[in-house]
């Protein structure tokens, strides 16, 4: 089983989001046994918080329920018990370096560096544009799948 966490500032928003679209991608392909997924946060400003409602009326949108997710602030020993720590930007991945004391296994990069346009994606608490948030969020969830996919690391759930 892979085990993926995505990290954004403070887990109200886009690792959220990425954790419940690539759960449900996963799941659609038939390959929900073979990934597991959570999400964290840098900071720990919005810890025990919910899910920000514009990230959960997005998410309802495409049929996908995330109640009962909390926010919760990633820890140094998050680096052993996950496979892959993808960050939604730049300064997510610059924290998330700190934490871990370093990312000598490579584990940690962005959701979008798998893509063509590599690019951060930009928090929708600041910016209001949830519609851009979760089509970034969409792309580079389907594109770490077909990464992981063509990598041989999932298999078919039976």
């Amino acid at each position: 089983m892979v085990r993926i966490l995505f990290v954004c500032l403070g887990n109200i928003c886009r690792s959220p989001m990425a954790e419940y679209i690539f759960r449900d991608m996963a799941e659609k392909r038939g390959l929900g046994g073979a990934v597991s997924c959570a999400s964290a946060a840098t900071s720990n400003e919005e810890y025990g918080n919910p899910v920000y409602p514009p990230a959960q009326r997005k998410l309802r949108q495409l049929g996908i329920d995330c109640a009962g997710k909390r926010a919760r602030q990633m820890t140094r020993a998050d680096y052993a018990a996950y496979d892959y720590l993808i960050g939604m930007e730049s300064r997510n991945v610059k924290r998330m370096q700190a934490i871990c004391g370093g990312d000598p296994e490579g584990k940690i990069f962005r959701l979008l560096d798998l893509s063509p346009q590599i690019r951060d994606i930009a928090d929708p608490w600041f910016t209001g544009d949830f519609d851009t948030a979760c089509a970034e969020i969409t792309e580079g969830c389907r594109l770490l799948l077909d990464w992981l996919a063509a990598k041989g690391v999932l298999s078919q759930q039976k």
